[in-house]
């Protein structure tokens, strides 16, 4: 089971998934978020551990970035450290764009709407549709998700 994380500078989002689908997802302040991650690192039953994490990660664009873009890639960094820095993967918000849309300049609602496009369309995002209840930042978190996934499973698509 894959941990995905869209990190903020005070709350994160966060997403289950597996090659079964969405298993939970939610948007806490971090530092519930930090104790939710240590759990995932080591449940047991290890039927119920996350076992890869993928963290979206701040990239550089040139441009001057205020104390929120600092305070996140602490909470980067504590998610990294919790969660055992060897098994989590950091992936760039260009990454997911590319991946997602092919093109850089694409914007959350185009990530957005590819997510669900490739989930079945209008259905998925309604009552009893595989991205249900998804909101706000848990896109991204998902985005990161199927990004991750899509690289380490390449011949195995998630649910």
């Amino acid at each position: 089971m894959l941990l995905a994380i869209d990190p903020g500078s005070e709350e994160s989002a966060w997403l289950l998934f597996d090659a079964e689908g969405i298993r939970a997802f939610g948007k806490e302040p971090n530092a519930a978020c930090l104790e939710r991650v240590a759990r995932l690192a080591s449940a047991e039953p290890v039927f119920e551990r996350a076992h890869a994490c993928a963290i979206e990660m701040i990239a550089s664009y040139g441009m001057p970035v205020g104390a929120e873009v600092f305070e996140t890639c602490v909470w980067v960094g504590r998610f990294m450290q919790v969660f055992g820095a060897g098994r989590v993967s950091r992936i760039t918000r260009n990454a997911v764009k590319h991946h997602l849309c092919h093109s850089s300049k694409a914007k959350d609602a185009n990530i957005r709407q590819a997510l669900i496009d490739r989930y079945g369309g209008k259905s998925a995002i309604k009552k009893g549709g595989a991205l249900y209840g998804i909101h706000e930042d848990v896109w991204a978190a998902l985005a990161v998700a199927v990004t991750w996934w899509d690289r380490e499973h390449p011949d195995q698509e998630p649910f």
